[in-house]
């Protein structure tokens, strides 16, 4: 059987198998239930204090909330990881970013204190949090299991050694 994708209907709520391949074409996959054209958040969103409760509090998926700032050199080094996930994750959990220096009200709002600080929010509700400054939060592998995150082999460009993509944030 070809590698296949499941991407949770926003409508609905059905899991719609999708095949990559397809995806892969660049056609749009529908629910199988409603015919609603299935999401494919292939990238991450950009998060506003003014768009936070329609992209987060509104979403039906689980939020991966990535607070960072521009002058932040481990949030550019977890940028890399943030983007891979957003593909991976596609129609299973939506990945979004918020810029702290420009969002303050959400940053005060979850108590952020140190970037970068990666929120999983159910609904607007945080979930779990992660810091990078933070030893590995034992929800992390739970987090992963839940998600049926599978770790890619990516590329430590700085000493060249490969890597784990998920423990890489854990």
């Amino acid at each position: 059987m070809a590698d296949t994708q499941l991407i949770d209907c926003p409508s609905c709520g059905a899991k719609n198998r999708v095949p990559l391949s397809k995806i892969a074409q660049g056609l749009q996959p529908s629910c199988g239930r409603c015919k609603q054209p299935l999401p494919l958040d292939s990238k991450p969103v950009t998060v506003t204090d003014g768009t936070f409760a329609s992209v987060v509090e509104h979403s039906p998926l689980p939020v991966l909330l990535d607070m960072w700032a521009p002058w932040c050199g481990p949030c550019r080094m977890v940028a890399p990881v943030i983007e891979e996930l957003a593909k991976e994750m596609a129609g299973r959990v939506r990945i979004g970013k918020l810029n702290v220096d420009e969002n303050p009200a959400t940053a005060a709002r979850f108590g952020v204190q140190s970037i970068p600080t990666l929120l999983v929010l159910d609904r607007g509700r945080e979930s779990t949090g992660l810091s990078a400054r933070s030893p590995r939060p034992r929800s992390c592998s739970g987090w992963n299991r839940r998600y049926a995150l599978k770790p890619e082999k990516t590329s430590n460009h700085a000493g060249g050694r490969s890597t784990d993509s998920i423990a890489a944030l854990c």
